[in-house]
């Protein structure tokens, strides 16, 4: 009898570990609610890949140098610090959470870890860990807003369609047949262009996926920035323009031809398109005071507080960087490289 009390006790004991084990890993793996403010990172970074998203002092970003793996580092560039080994893209910060597009192809390595494809939508802790896959699919861009994730899917039988999916991997659902680019997004409202019968400016309202056109222009990449709108003028051959949301009028900020650009609080980083003097620009957000960067023809252009990031167009490597605000002062992303190394 007194043998079999000692059993109970310990059973119960096994038990209650258990439960309180579960308890605590339901806990710290619960994804708590955003709010609607909540937007992953800008139009600009995600229309050049997603390769860098900032949030709270920390700077998440895909090394070119250790084939497009997942670090993260101060926005000084200090403390670098390797989250995974897969390539990512679309970087997506919220909350305790990083969102990204993850593909294993490509990642180099060696092992049956690398013969077995991995991709998909994913997220995973702000350190890399507790990884897990959202939607195993083809993504071409996304944007968290608030609680969920809005997404390009794509497949080879439906092609690219607007997808959402809460952070919590529940609710996953078709949001429009259209093909939808979600980058620019501000305080719940997604600005895109028309991609079929017109480029005009339209607005997904993520509280009731409800679309309202804005404005009859023809704009390609909407980037929202302080009640603007800057984009890219299809009609008058890809110029830079920035329409107001409040006076609904229209502003030429450059007449170059510009290939990509990225709005960040001071300037605007632009890619001029020329056959005799291509080269990354930048410009104030009202067009003056336009100066080279680097002359050539670069890509990628993705910003941070501190710095605006950028390669030699058809080439990943090597990175180069320049104060986003300061005097202009291109050198290359050496600290990145220096961790890829070790």
């Amino acid at each position: 009898m007194k043998k079999n009390w000692k059993v109970l006790l310990f059973t119960g004991i096994i038990l209650l570990v258990l439960i309180v084990s579960g308890i605590i890993s339901a806990l710290i793996s619960r994804v708590p609610h955003n709010a609607l403010s909540v937007t992953g990172n800008s139009a600009g970074n995600l229309n050049n890949g997603g390769l860098y998203a900032e949030s709270e002092g920390r700077v998440y970003f895909s090394n070119a140098y250790d084939n497009g793996s997942l670090y993260s580092m101060n926005t000084d560039e200090t403390d670098i610090k390797k989250l995974g080994s897969s390539r990512v893209n679309s970087i997506n910060v919220g909350g305790n959470f990083l969102y990204y597009y993850m593909d294993s192809e490509g990642s180099g390595g060696d092992g049956l870890g690398f013969v077995v494809r991995t991709y998909g939508v994913f997220r995973s802790r702000l350190n890399g860990k507790s990884s897990q896959c959202l939607d195993r699919s083809a993504s071409v861009t996304m944007q968290l807003s608030g609680d969920y994730l809005y997404y390009q899917r794509y497949n080879n039988k439906d092609f690219t369609k607007l997808y959402k999916i809460k952070t919590d991997k529940s609710g996953k659902t078709l949001v429009s047949d259209s093909i939808i680019n979600p980058a620019a997004c501000n305080n719940g409202i997604i600005y895109f262009n028309g991609t079929e019968s017109d480029h005009y400016l339209y607005a997904l309202d993520t509280s009731t996926d409800t679309i309202s056109a804005v404005f009859q222009g023809d704009l390609w990449y909407p980037a929202y920035q302080d009640g603007y709108i800057y984009y890219m003028d299809v009609t008058e051959n890809y110029r830079l323009c920035r329409y107001s949301l409040s006076a609904n009028t229209v502003e030429i900020l450059t007449n170059d031809r510009v290939d990509t650009f990225n709005v960040g609080n001071q300037y605007i980083y632009y890619q001029r398109n020329s056959s005799s003097e291509p080269a990354l620009m930048r410009m104030l957000l009202d067009g003056s005071s336009p100066e080279v960067v680097a002359e050539g023809n670069y890509s990628d252009i993705n910003l941070t507080s501190s710095y605006a990031y950028f390669h030699a167009f058809g080439e990943d490597t090597p990175i180069y960087h320049t104060p986003v605000n300061g005097a202009v002062n291109v050198t290359p992303f050496t600290a990145a490289a220096e961790a890829a190394a070790k």
